[in-house]
């Protein structure tokens, strides 16, 4: 799946953090491809107000 950061980091808590940048997403408009798999879904889960997923 594809996962594109659409809103910022700034403001958010140390684990949102955390979850985006081990996706991979570290800026606005950073695109990652990870599996589709129930840890990938549990982190998209936790910052899913600021990702849009696309199925790959």
């Amino acid at each position: 799946m594809t996962i594109k950061l659409v809103k910022s980091l700034s403001g958010r808590s140390v684990k949102q953090i955390a979850t985006a940048k081990s996706l991979g997403l570290s800026r606005i408009g950073d695109v990652a491809v990870q599996p589709d798999n129930a840890p990938t879904s549990g982190k998209i889960a936790k910052i899913s107000h600021m990702v849009v997923v696309t199925k790959a």
